[in-house]
């Protein structure tokens, strides 16, 4: 099932036993792929970026299931500074920094190895050699499995890939983005200063290069589609142009907009990842509906 369950509340919102019956449903259900950072969610009061690994790390002890699983954790984004709910001491991508992250991280799931490793923003500060050098130092060291960069502009993964090829390092195959069906206004900055959207740019380059996979973020715009507001930033006529093709699509096929919404992105060969707090909320995901042809091309007609 080409789902990710993303497990950001995972030991803070979401208490622990909650959280171990989600991962219980998820893989009941067919679910192989969690996914993670050694900084979810530092920005909640009292909390250290420590538990969603950590809970993890305890599921997998007590279920003993670590092969079955493909677990995706990131660095680079964890605040140096105590207390710090932005991002302005994050840890960056340096040599050092990406090797002690990596470390702190197989402490807290009690692993091995993770099977995909994420830069999980940029840090220009740094020169990309150094980062794709330590990279490949530890899919050599068969810590992690395979590399992807998330919230990176499409340049610079190009750039980096590059890298990679001519000093025969192992290049990134994955990218993380926020993406949705629904589209914010081209060119308005988003609330969250870290997220980057995907543009067509990005979607004509990983069309193109057959070793690169999309994951997607925020892939149901935080329960929008279910009811919440909208956030301002998506109040264009687009918008409504999109949401009115989905409805039809949805009542034809007797299905929910979310679980549309996955099926138009899976049809593209796009990874989404999918938050719950329940398990309620998570049978109506992991709920697959197959698009036909005819209904992809309508989906994505709309501007």
């Amino acid at each position: 099932m080409r789902i990710a369950l993303g497990t950001i509340p995972f030991g803070t919102t979401v208490d622990e036993a909650t959280s171990f019956a989600i991962l219980d449903r998820f893989v009941e259900r067919g679910g192989t792929i969690i996914d993670t950072s050694n900084n979810y969610p530092f920005w909640v009061d009292g909390a250290t970026g420590d538990e969603s690994e950590i809970t993890i790390g305890r599921w997998l002890a007590t279920r003993r299931n670590r092969d079955r699983m493909t677990i995706s954790t990131k660095c680079g984004a964890r605040p140096t500074v105590p207390g710090d709910r932005t991002m302005g001491s994050a840890e960056g991508l340096s040599a050092p920094v990406i090797r002690a992250a990596v470390a702190g991280s197989l402490r807290r799931l009690g692993v091995e190895h993770v099977d995909v490793y994420w830069a999980h923003i940029e840090d220009r500060s740094v020169p990309l050699e150094e980062t794709v050098a330590v990279f490949d130092e530890l899919v050599l060291a068969g810590l992690v499995g395979e590399i992807g960069a998330s919230n990176h502009a499409t340049w610079r993964l190009e750039r980096a890939r590059s890298l990679a090829t001519a000093r025969g390092c192992t290049r990134y195959t994955h990218l993380q983005l926020r993406h949705s069906y629904l589209r914010p206004r081209p060119g308005v900055r988003l609330p969250e200063s870290g997220h980057v959207q995907v543009g067509e740019e990005t979607l004509d380059y990983v069309r193109s290069e057959d070793d690169l996979t999309l994951w997607v973020y925020t892939s149901l715009l935080n329960g929008a589609y279910a009811g919440k507001p909208l956030p301002e930033h998506y109040d264009h006529p687009g918008t409504a142009r999109r949401l009115a093709v989905l409805d039809e699509v949805a009542g034809e096929l007797g299905a929910t907009r979310n679980q549309v919404v996955l099926a138009w992105l899976r049809a593209q060969g796009i990874v989404p990842i999918v938050g719950v707090s329940s398990i309620t909320q998570l049978d109506e995901l992991l709920t697959e509906v197959k698009l036909d042809d005819e209904l992809s091309a309508r989906l994505d007609a709309p501007a």
